[in-house]
């Protein structure tokens, strides 16, 4: 008589926060597919903000509740900066670091829930190299992300990432352009460039190579692949040989860079290393070099000590820069950061410049929609009808054949939502 098994439910990963964290939950989810671990729910918590960090407890909570027999499993930056207050959780089962996470050793079943240690989580200060995981592709065949570099060296006054992530560890070259080789191989049509810092990239390796000279290198070695594109980078850090690639069309024209703010004193104070006219001489170098290119960026409203002439630098820096895609946070003190012993502002003052900067940036966000209209342009399908333009622009397509998911079609553009532009077959 031949046994049957009962079935087995996949793991859950429920992913918190950034880009990178979406990458590494993929890392994840086949680290844990592969080495048989069912039925656990697995939360890839955030940091950046203490909203961020309230959200990871709730998540935990409604994951726990909705799913009782489930072994619930944290990490990611909040549990790597806090684990003992998330071992604390009686709904959770075990923390996990971010160095840990990433091994697949750290999912196998019996190493995972077996024993009675509620806490595995190494300093991850102590972290030196960061290994290439393959994945294959969060957009379907659209885009696959590779994780060139983890960690940073720099420390802002407002950021835990640091402690959450560790020093500036970059994958070396071969390695990357051997992943990019492959995901081409497999179809993708598009590879991203992802990091914590990515243009800290290289300052670890033997002789100390930047990010152009990588980003050149897989333009060279991978002639096959169609389009590159490159995360968010420091606004002081790009170096001559990334402007240089820049003008490469097979360089998605698109650019998020961390600004943070656009008044000298408050960007003094947040010890970051460029002043607003670095980032509006980077904005028009950019634009001289590919006309096209949209630019992203990120800002912070309600630092300590900003003033009210300070927070307005901000607002005229999105025109002055040409942003389109603004990601505007409201400021949130992050123990332990020397931002957070600073004189704060009223809650109330935060969340009005907030929705004033995030106002701004819809009204940024529409100008640039604009400027698409009546145009017909290659859009890139995503899957079903969602698609985007190589500047990145979100497109809504109709009367496209939607099983072409993960390949450019022409498309003439005839308006938008506010949010997306709106695309027919020409």
């Amino acid at each position: 008589m031949t046994e049957t098994k009962s079935p087995t439910r996949p793991s859950q990963v429920i992913t918190l926060g950034c880009r990178l964290n979406s990458y590494e939950s993929e890392v994840m989810r086949g680290h844990a597919d592969k080495a048989g671990l069912d039925g656990a729910i697995i939360v890839n918590t955030c940091a950046v903000t203490s909203e961020a960090v309230r959200t990871a407890r709730q998540t935990i909570r409604r994951a726990a509740r909705d799913n009782p027999d489930a072994p619930v499993i944290v990490t990611g930056c909040a549990a790597q900066i806090d684990a003992g207050m998330f071992a604390e959780m009686p709904e959770v089962t075990r923390v996990i670091g971010n160095h840990e996470k990433m091994q697949a050793k750290t999912w196998e079943p019996v190493d995972l829930l077996g024993g009675t240690e509620k806490i595995r989580v190494n300093d991850i200060m102590s972290v030196e190299e960061t290994a290439g995981h393959l994945i294959d592709g969060m957009d379907g065949r659209a885009r696959a992300y590779i994780q060139v570099q983890n960690g940073c060296d720099h420390r802002c006054t407002f950021c835990i990432i640091p402690y959450g992530r560790g020093n500036s560890r970059s994958v070396p070259a071969g390695e990357v352009v051997n992943m990019v080789r492959r995901l081409v191989e497999t179809g993708h049509y598009e590879v991203v460039l992802t990091g914590v810092d990515l243009t800290s990239w290289g300052s670890d390796l033997p002789g100390q190579p930047q990010l152009g000279n990588l980003v050149q290198r897989i333009l060279k070695l991978v002639p096959e692949l169609k389009q590159l594109r490159i995360s968010s980078i420091d606004a002081i850090e790009m170096d001559e040989a990334l402007f240089e690639a820049m003008g490469d069309p097979r360089i998605a024209p698109f650019m998020h860079l961390s600004l943070q703010h656009g008044d000298n004193l408050m960007l003094k104070r947040m010890k970051r290393r460029h002043s607003r006219e670095d980032a509006i001489e980077l904005a028009q170098r950019l634009r001289a070099i590919r006309p096209e290119i949209a630019l992203g960026a990120d800002i912070i409203a309600g630092f300590p000590t900003e003033t009210e002439e300070a927070f307005e630098n901000s607002l005229r820096l999105i025109d002055e820069c040409g942003i389109a895609f603004l990601h505007a946070f409201p400021y949130s003190p992050r123990p332990g950061t020397p931002a957070a012993r600073m004189p704060q502002l009223e809650k109330a003052v935060i969340k009005e410049r907030a929705a004033r900067l995030r106002a701004k940036g819809k009204e940024a966000l529409v100008n640039h929609l604009d400027t698409h209209k009546n145009t017909v342009t290659e859009v890139l399908i995503e899957r079903g009808e969602q698609g985007r333009l190589a500047d990145f622009t979100p497109v809504t397509l109709t009367g496209f054949d939607t099983a072409e998911a993960g390949r450019p079609v022409r498309a003439r553009i005839i308006g938008h939502d506010g949010e997306r532009l709106k695309a027919i077959d020409p």
